[in-house]
C-alpha cells in the first residue's frame, strides 16, 4: 500500500539530487501535496503562492522560461477551473515546461461536495492543445509518469489520487506513453479504467474479463485500444469523472472513428448533474463504479440476449 503522492515527491527529490533543475509551486497546498521532504532538502526551490492558483500558473510559466522544469501541485478541482485561461495561454499555447499535478481528483474530498469534487478535469485538459494527460493508478505508475514528465519538454497534466493503494507493478515495470496496461485477461468483456478506479475493477473479482488501466490519456495508442475492443463482444469504460469529455468519451470516439460494432457501456457521473456531499465510498456506489456495481453490470451483460 502506497500513496501516489509519496511516490511523486520521492521521484522529484531523486531527480533533483541527480542534477535536475526543478521548482515546485503550491497554492497553500503544502500538506495536500506532501511536499515536505523535497522542501526540507531544497527550501529555495519550493514556492507557496497561497490560495492563488492563477498566480501560481502564471509564475510557474515564467520560472520555466528561465530554464527550470516546474511542477505545480494543488487541488485538482481548483487547478484547471480557477486558472483555466492561464493554463491555456501561459502553459499550453506558450509551450512552457510546466507539469501540473491535480491532487485529490474525483470524489476524494467526499463530504465537501460538488464544489470540491473534481469531475471534469480530463474533459477540460483534453480541450487544450499541446498538453500530455496522465492518470496513474498506483504508486509505480505515478513514479514512472513523473520520470517521463521530467524528461519530456513541454506541458503535462497528471491526475492524482490521495489514497494509499496497492502497488500493481513490480520494480521492473516501465511506463510507455500511450500504451494501455492490461492487468487481467478474459474473453467476455474489456473494462477500461481511469486512474485508481481500476482497483474497484480488480476488487470485483470479475471472471473472464479483461481489465485495462489507461495511465496515458494523451498520447494514446488508438490501435492498441481498437485491438482490445475487437477481441471482446462488449466494452465498458469506468471513471470517477463525468461521462462527457472523459474516458467514456475517448472510448466512444474510438468506437465511432473505427466503426466498431461492439456494445459499449459507459460508467461514471451522468452529464449535466452535480454530485452531492457524501463519502467517496457512497458516491462510487451511487454511480455503480465500485466493485459491487461493476459486478452487477457484468452480470447484466452476461444475461443479455444481445451479449
Amino acid at each position: 500500500m502506497q500513496d501516489l503522492r509519496d511516490a511523486v515527491i520521492a521521484t522529484l527529490l531523486e531527480a533533483q539530487q541527480q542534477g535536475a533543475n526543478l521548482n515546485v509551486m503550491v497554492a497553500d497546498s503544502t500538506s495536500t501535496s506532501k511536499i515536505a521532504p523535497f522542501e526540507k532538502a531544497y527550501p529555495d526551490r519550493v514556492v507557496n503562492v497561497g490560495i492563488a492558483e492563477q498566480n501560481m500558473v502564471g509564475m510557474a510559466a515564467g520560472i520555466a522560461l528561465s530554464g527550470r522544469t516546474v511542477f505545480t501541485a494543488n487541488a485538482a478541482p481548483f487547478l484547471l477551473a480557477r486558472s483555466n485561461e492561464q493554463v491555456k495561454n501561459d502553459i499550453c499555447y506558450s509551450d512552457t515546461n510546466v507539469k501540473m499535478l491535480g491532487l485529490n481528483a474525483g470524489f476524494a474530498y467526499g463530504p465537501l461536495g460538488a464544489t470540491h469534487h473534481c469531475m471534469n478535469d480530463i474533459a477540460i485538459a483534453r480541450s487544450f492543445g499541446n498538453l500530455q494527460i496522465f492518470a496513474p493508478a498506483d504508486a509505480s505508475q505515478a513514479r514512472e509518469i513523473t520520470r517521463h514528465a521530467i524528461a519530456h519538454q513541454g506541458p503535462v497534466y497528471i491526475r492524482m489520487d490521495s489514497d494509499k493503494l496497492p502497488v500493481l507493478h513490480d520494480n521492473d515495470w516501465r511506463f510507455t506513453p500511450g500504451k494501455p496496461v492490461v492487468l487481467q485477461e478474459g474473453g467476455d468483456a474489456v473494462v477500461f479504467c481511469l486512474g485508481t478506479i481500476v482497483h474497484e475493477a480488480l476488487a470485483a473479482s470479475l471472471p473472464n474479463v479483461t481489465i485495462v488501466s489507461l495511465p496515458s490519456l494523451w498520447p494514446l495508442d488508438e490501435q492498441a485500444i481498437v485491438a482490445l475492443i475487437n477481441a471482446h463482444p462488449h466494452a465498458i469504460a469506468v471513471e470517477e469523472h463525468v461521462l462527457s469529455g472523459g474516458l467514456s468519451s475517448i472510448i466512444g470516439e474510438i468506437l465511432h472513428k473505427y466503426r466498431l460494432p461492439q456494445r459499449f457501456t459507459p460508467l461514471g457521473v451522468p452529464p449535466y448533474e452535480f454530485t452531492h456531499s457524501s463519502s467517496r465510498k457512497a458516491l462510487r456506489r451511487q454511480f455503480r463504479i465500485d466493485a459491487q456495481g461493476l459486478r452487477q453490470v457484468l452480470e447484466q451483460v452476461a444475461t443479455s440476449p444481445l451479449a
